[in-house]
């Protein structure tokens, strides 16, 4: 944990979304005792400050100054992120997902009741940065078998 221009110690922030869905799971998993305190463990200093908000129109700042995001997925901004499948959806894709990208070691997965464990498990500097693929050429093929022209 940093230190501001005047020696103040800098809050580390942990970043929970669940989405535009109910995830009910994850928010209660966030509340537990496991999880709280080791969250406090990893850097709050025992205090740990909970802000909450039902819509934003834009999470970016959030997830920019956040040190560990706990999510249902997000890979794009690089920050070390915790995926907590919600197991209550239908033909859950999320867990096939997550767990082959927690196999490549770009994130770490859990389910909400194993989250505290995760947590306390977690290596951060074992991850690896993802790179997105390029859509491109499956796109110019799929167009191509369609018959569309390329542009």
């Amino acid at each position: 944990m940093g230190e501001d221009q005047k020696g103040k110690r800098l809050k580390r922030i942990v970043f929970v979304t669940v989405g535009t869905t109910s995830f009910d799971a994850l928010v209660r998993a966030m509340d537990t005792q496991a999880v709280r305190e080791e969250l406090r463990r990893r850097g709050e200093d025992g205090l740990v400050a909970v802000d909450y908000f039902t819509f934003s129109p834009t999470i970016a700042d959030y997830l920019l100054s956040a040190e560990l995001v706990i999510s249902h997925a997000d890979l794009r901004l690089g920050k070390p992120l915790v995926v907590v499948v919600n197991e209550d959806l239908m033909d859950n894709h999320q867990s096939e997902l997550a767990d082959e990208l927690a196999a490549r070691k770009h994130l770490f997965c859990s389910r909400p009741q194993s989250l505290g464990q995760a947590l306390r498990t977690m290596d951060l500097e074992a991850l690896v940065p993802y790179s997105p693929g390029d859509a491109r050429p499956v796109a110019t093929h799929i167009n191509k078998f369609l018959g569309f022209q390329a542009d």
